[in-house]
């Protein structure tokens, strides 16, 4: 199995899963190794290792701020990525791949919890709009490939991922993880108050990569259908209590202020993930133990 973006959190998680698991063997590149927007490159890679599965972990990400500020490289390199990794799968006679999206791919105002039949039906949110539609994108060709050339390829649809492996840069990282570096900071100095973005009042849903990764390699064993599949937790926190857990979890005892000038994004996300439970899959990873995880590794980072 190829992993593309092993070094991710996603990927990296899906990665240690297939290890844990002993089954099969796994290979991935580094960036350095391997520039997924060289087209001519990932060809030749895919039909020299010949693997007989696909996983696109790989993507550009960011939150609210990265994705307003930079909306051209969301758009075109994820794309970019994603088509060349299914034409040299396709080149290459890859029998099955995984291509990873977001939940961001539904319409902001979609019904709650969100179908999969709800792709396509709204407006979505403008804050992530063209990584939204890079990932619809995705979904598309990976369903192209099947209607058109009968591949068994398929996509799933995670809500919010956190974990070890996640990104923390305060400047492009997601909400989960920018609060933990807040507060981890706020607390190092001694800082009296942190404030945030926003009114706190979004509602959010977070799954962590461990339980992505379970559901990843199960979706691969046996699933086998078009169009997205939703994988989520099932649970949705506001994002105030979700900073109060976080503040907790870290250390951090001072206060905690809103800036209301500030966008909350979507206001409210969650997956209806009844399709994927039904087969059998079920996430074990609660909120506060994995935050506390992932604050662990990023001590230790």
């Amino acid at each position: 199995m190829y992993v593309a973006g092993h070094r991710g959190l996603v990927g990296s998680a899906i990665a240690r899963h297939i290890e844990a698991r002993g089954e099969q063997e796994w290979i991935g590149q580094t960036r350095a190794e391997l520039d997924l927007l060289d087209r001519d490159a990932v060809f030749d890679f895919v039909k020299a290792t010949k693997p007989d599965s696909i996983v696109v972990a790989a993507a550009k990400v960011g939150g609210i701020k990265a994705n307003s500020t930079y909306p051209v490289e969301f758009l075109t390199e994820n794309v970019q990525l994603q088509s060349n990794l299914m034409d040299a799968a396709h080149a290459a006679d890859v029998p099955r791949l995984l291509f990873l999206g977001s939940s961001c791919i539904y319409p902001k105002f979609a019904e709650q919890p969100i179908r999969e039949d709800s792709l396509l039906t709204g407006p979505l949110e403008p804050t992530n709009d063209a990584y939204a539609i890079a990932k619809i994108a995705g979904i598309r060709l990976a369903d192209g490939y099947r209607s058109q050339y009968g591949r068994d390829w398929i996509s799933a649809m995670p809500t919010n991922i956190y974990g070890p492996g996640d990104n923390f840069d305060l400047e492009t990282s997601h909400v989960l993880p920018a609060l933990i570096h807040r507060f981890h900071m706020a607390k190092v100095s001694g800082a009296k108050s942190v404030t945030l973005w926003g009114t706190g009042s979004a509602l959010r849903e977070f799954l962590h990569a461990d339980d992505l990764a379970e559901a990843s390699l199960f979706l691969l064993d046996s699933y086998h259908e078009p169009g997205p599949i939703n994988v989520g937790f099932g649970e949705e926190i506001a994002i105030r209590d979700l900073a109060g857990i976080i503040a907790e979890v870290v250390g951090f005892e001072g206060e905690i202020e809103w800036d209301s000038s500030k966008p909350d994004g979507t206001p409210r996300k969650i997956l209806d993930s009844s399709r994927v439970r039904a087969l059998g899959w079920e996430p074990r990873v609660q909120l506060r133990d994995g935050i506390r995880h992932a604050y662990e590794w990023f001590l230790a980072g």
